[in-house]
């Protein structure tokens, strides 16, 4: 058996029940795990430098194939529904037999890493996978230890990713071959016939979601982050097609992290050491701080090259629209080390309204903050999915469902009572359409979503008059610096002022019947928050 680094992990991988391995790599550098990935022509080189893969049969999260095991720790407290799907302690210990028995034979990547940058809530992880570029993801996408860290480490929780092993879904409890389960009794993740890494990423994230506010009074957030010169926190929740990215990408403002935050008494600290952006139309102009972390030490996902060439062709979604690229945090020009903010004076929910009804800019009372959050509202438009020919609303509570084993409401109650305690001003940006639908109306000005932001941080904004939205009752601003104020109020940019009230109303009604399945959880003030039809 031959080992990398001058620790040894075989007595961790024994003591998981792993044995018999061929060899074990330790904590390898980025650079050994690209060439390790080349040479084994799992992966080749773009003419960045960056590395790139294609993750096979699965390019995006299978939300239908994860489980949490159903024990006396989860059976009272998850939030069971389509996403936090139960699965019984005795087949998640056939699928833990099962894939621990699969690496004998087999190589073995091992990587100690943590979540979470205030060392308060530190997390130690150790991610085992089967193919070196699973572990080059854990090294970009986790907060890495120094060397004198490695000596006394000790994970508090394990992940275990062999793409190759797959269940038997007629005795293992699962819907198909491929898992990813949860065990928060035994402090074990699971992820079997998927190599797409985001899984990875994502059940540490459901964990966090989990134990943090639960355990610890932290309110988790699926968001980005970031800080002014005079350190004024601001984040951004928002769906894919929002903004989200590109609104907390600020040249002038440090980047603290663009997808997962925790909120705790003293601000807001990252969960993570890097970033996994899209990449689909990436361009130099648009993104510029992405397109430039795109270099060696980065992970290319699924993506296709212009032909006879290493050139990366971004606009190319042959293969998936999700490609993605994932690599350290200080690969962003203006990142902030360590990822830590203090507490947040503007909160920002994007949506991109393809109805057209709802303002560019409002200012939401507590109440009505947490019926959005728990709403999690955008609109898909014609063209983006098979069958889609006119606006499709979608609701993720939280701005991240897939990923809250908690009832919504309880975030959402945690985030009223930290706008509260911090006068924090929360505003709704519609990135979407005005003057009329998508098709008829035209997409808000990018410039003008920009100034808005732009007023809320520097307190110019909250000096304002506002008038109430009639249907939602949000707090529209009369003015705002750098943008016409017509477009202020949606009614007026639509020339059917008939067809635009027809329109509010219907949106209002979707709205109203998705939170019917969260009104038995939700306090009276966040009821009294739904639209008024």
């Amino acid at each position: 058996m031959q080992m990398s680094s001058v620790r040894n992990p075989v007595a961790d991988l024994r003591g998981l029940g792993i044995e018999n391995v061929t060899n074990v790599y330790y904590q390898l550098s980025p650079e050994k795990l690209a060439e390790q990935t080349v040479a084994r022509k799992q992966g080749v080189y773009a003419d960045t430098g960056a590395l790139a893969v294609n993750t096979g049969e699965f390019t995006g999260r299978s939300p239908k194939d994860k489980f949490i095991v159903k024990d006396n720790i989860t059976t009272d407290t998850v939030n069971w529904n389509d996403f936090n799907l139960p699965i019984s302690e005795e087949n998640f210990d056939r699928l833990y037999s099962r894939i621990t028995r699969y690496f004998s034979g087999k190589d073995v990547w091992v990587r100690d890493c943590y979540a979470c940058a205030d060392q308060d809530y530190r997390v130690n992880i150790k991610v085992i996978t089967e193919l070196p570029w699973s572990s080059l993801f854990a090294y970009n996408m986790f907060l890495r230890p120094s060397e004198d860290e490695l000596d006394y480490m000790h994970p508090d929780w394990t992940v275990i990713q062999a793409p190759g092993c797959l269940a038997d879904p007629a005795t293992d409890g699962t819907r198909q071959q491929n898992f990813s389960v949860v065990n928060f009794t035994k402090k074990i993740i699971l992820i079997g016939g998927s190599a797409y890494t985001g899984e990875i990423k994502k059940g540490i994230f459901t964990i966090l979601n989990y134990e943090l506010p639960h355990n610890k009074n932290v309110l988790s957030m699926h968001c980005s982050a970031n800080v002014g010169d005079d350190g004024d926190t601001a984040i951004f929740f928002g769906l894919s097609g929002t903004g989200k990215t590109t609104l907390s990408a600020d040249p002038s403002r440090k980047l603290i992290g663009d997808d997962e935050h925790g909120w705790n008494a003293t601000g807001v600290f990252n969960f993570e050491g890097g970033c996994y952006a899209k990449c689909i139309d990436l361009s130099e102009e648009k993104e510029p701080q992405i397109f430039h972390a795109v270099r060696e030490g980065a992970l290319l996902e699924n993506i296709n090259f212009f032909p006879g060439t290493n050139t990366v062709n971004y606009a190319d979604c042959r293969i998936t629209e999700n490609t993605r690229v994932s690599y350290p945090l200080p690969y962003i020009d203006n990142a902030l080390e360590p990822s830590v903010g203090g507490i947040p004076k503007n909160i920002f929910f994007l949506t991109c309204d393809a109805y057209g009804v709802l303002p560019p800019v409002s200012r939401l009372s507590p109440g009505q903050a947490m019926y959005q959050f728990i709403s999690g509202y955008t609109a898909k438009v014609a063209g983006t999915e098979a069958g889609v020919t006119e606006p499709k609303s979608t609701f993720s509570a939280c701005f991240g469902a897939p990923f809250m084993p908690l009832h919504p409401a309880q975030y959402a109650q945690m985030l009223g009572e930290r706008m509260r305690k911090y006068n924090v001003n929360v505003w709704l940006i519609n990135t979407g359409w005005t003057g009329g639908a998508y098709g008829t109306g035209s997409r808000m000005k990018l410039s003008y979503t920009r100034a808005m932001i732009t007023a809320a941080l520097n307190g110019s904004l909250d000096k304002e008059t506002f008038h109430a939205h009639p249907v939602f009752g949000f707090s529209i601003p009369d003015n705002c610096a750098g943008v016409p104020s017509n477009i202020l109020d949606p009614r007026n940019t639509w020339e059917d002022k008939a067809a635009y009230d027809r329109q509010v109303k219907d949106l209002a009604g979707q709205f109203i019947r998705n939170f019917e399945k969260y009104a038995g959880a939700s306090a009276p003030e966040i009821l009294d928050a739904a639209p008024k039809i």
